[in-house]
């Protein structure tokens, strides 16, 4: 395969090897247990809503990230709700979000297909993506621009490859579903089939996939985090199957990237829910008048509330959520910022435990001044 010539023979899938390998299957296993205990987690939240609006997020970031499209968790939280006033990297970064979003929702009318593929890239690029209709798409090594893959070219072809991808998606069900997701990521990645935002298009179509064949309820695999740790090793599996057919190591990268996921995902849902019952015990010793179980599941919606998000509850009126926000900053749950003409708060152990590595939610403390005899 010479990498300068667009590869029109990419082979149709399924590949012709074993997938099914007795440590592929062993390892689906697993990856299948990780994911029924991440189920299982999702349901002993005290509100459920905490995982669709910020592990969506976490993905979104590391996602970008390995397009080198580098923003903060802090500042996607901060302009979630505020995509005009943030900078062009947060702003591709949401975008990503709400295209899992529109993906997801796309799953309850229509199974995964090119159209998904296409509706799920326009709203990362923010302009119309059809499938190339013009040649001059290489990948190249980034530090020596010399190119290492050129996919295949014309729309006609492309798209006879995706409707293969699709068929093998749909129709190949004696086939793990896991090994299947891990194939197909590899064959759309081949396939190229825009100008640009294949990888995080591809990554999407990833947690759809999960959804779809019922091993998902809602898309809040943090996939991204452990491709992005493992960035070298994912191009170069990924180019060793155009190479040399390497299926075993790059189907068993993606399942143990699954499970890694899972587990990861998991405890850090424990860590929420701890830090969920902290808080409560905090504001309830602290500031008893203000404590509602409402209140704090407003706090972890997002880690930066709005007066109106507390309005919007049905907690209570402005002037009576403003003081209750204020309560709240008088005892080290929550610190008041401004973002133009607008309050917002932010609750700073909240989203330390959602951007960090480890799991363990931190202590709530008075200020200095209210600790204060």
């Amino acid at each position: 395969m010479d990498p300068r010539l667009p590869f029109n023979d990419l082979p149709p899938l399924p590949p012709p090897v074993e997938l099914e390998t007795r440590d592929l299957l062993k390892a689906c296993i697993d990856a299948h247990k990780a994911l029924a205990s991440l189920r299982q987690a999702t349901g002993h939240l005290p509100n459920p809503a905490v995982l669709i609006n910020t592990i969506p997020i976490l993905e979104a970031q590391a996602s970008s990230e390995i397009e080198n499209i580098v923003t903060t968790t802090d500042e996607l939280f901060r302009y979630a709700d505020h995509f005009e006033a943030a900078g062009p990297a947060t702003k591709e970064a949401l975008r990503y979000r709400s295209a899992l979003y529109e993906g997801f929702q796309s799953l309850a009318t229509r199974p995964l297909s090119t159209l998904t593929a296409e509706v799920v890239c326009t709203r990362i690029k923010n302009v119309d993506m059809q499938v190339r209709r013009v040649p001059g798409t290489a990948l190249a090594n980034q530090q020596t621009r010399e190119v290492i893959y050129t996919p295949p070219v014309g729309e006609a072809l492309l798209r006879e490859k995706l409707a293969n991808w699709e068929r093998f998606i749909h129709n190949e069900r004696d086939i793990d579903p896991l090994i299947r997701m891990a194939v197909a990521h590899y064959q759309f990645e081949a396939i190229h089939p825009f100008t640009d935002g294949n990888g995080r298009t591809g990554r999407i179509l990833n947690l759809l996939m999960l959804v779809e064949q019922d091993l998902l309820d809602e898309p809040v695999l943090y996939l991204s985090r452990y491709i992005n740790e493992r960035k070298s090793d994912y191009y170069r599996l990924l180019l060793g199957v155009s190479r040399d057919q390497a299926w075993a190591e790059w189907v068993a990268y993606m399942i143990d990237a699954v499970a890694d996921t899972a587990r990861w995902t998991t405890a850090k849902i424990d860590g929420i829910r701890r830090l969920h019952g902290e808080a409560c015990d905090w504001i309830r010793t602290n500031r008893p008048r203000t404590y509602s179980r409402e209140l704090v599941d407003v706090l972890f919606n997002q880690p930066y509330c709005r007066i109106q998000n507390v309005v919007d509850a049905g907690i209570a009126k402005r002037e009576t959520a403003a003081r209750y926000l204020r309560d709240l900053v008088d005892i080290g749950v929550l610190q008041e910022q401004r973002l133009g003409k607008e309050k917002l708060f932010m609750h700073p152990a909240y989203l330390r435990l959602l951007s960090a590595n480890d799991h363990a939610p931190q202590q709530y403390a008075l200020p200095a001044a209210e600790a204060r005899p």
